[in-house]
């Protein structure tokens, strides 16, 4: 059973979206896209203080069965990137909603948040995709 906190939000490529105290966001994917990608065995991220725009490529996650990039959910810079992944991408499949994490941005406009899907419209995007 894919899991999906209530307390973030999502996108229909997979992404998920945790606000932080200090106005600024926290970036993965979802357990379900962990699970389609299978075991990662490489996770490449953007340098810290890139600027990227909606729907930009914002990662990379290469498994055992293939590459697929990650898009920002939001514009914004980077701030910080999750350093444990170089060592540990597995951490993406074990904690993806924790440890897991990718990125963390500093969004343009923090109202774009409120146009992401919350848990429950995520459900429904899954049950729709079978």
């Amino acid at each position: 059973m894919t899991q999906i906190p209530q307390d973030l939000k999502y996108t229909e490529d997979h992404e998920w979206v945790r606000a932080e105290a200090d106005g600024s966001v926290v970036i993965g994917v979802t357990d379900h896209a962990q699970q389609q990608l299978g075991e990662l065995v490489y996770v490449e991220l953007p340098d810290a203080g890139r600027k990227v725009a909606r729907g930009d490529a914002l990662a990379v996650v290469e498994s055992t069965k293939a590459a697929s990039d990650v898009y920002a959910p939001l514009a914004g810079v980077i701030v910080q990137v999750n350093p444990a992944l170089a060592g540990q991408p597995e951490l993406v499949n074990t904690d993806p909603y924790g440890e897991g994490w990718l990125v963390r941005l500093q969004p343009d406009d923090a109202a774009g948040l409120a146009a992401l899907k919350d848990s429950a419209a995520y459900t429904r995007l899954l049950a729709a995709e079978g």
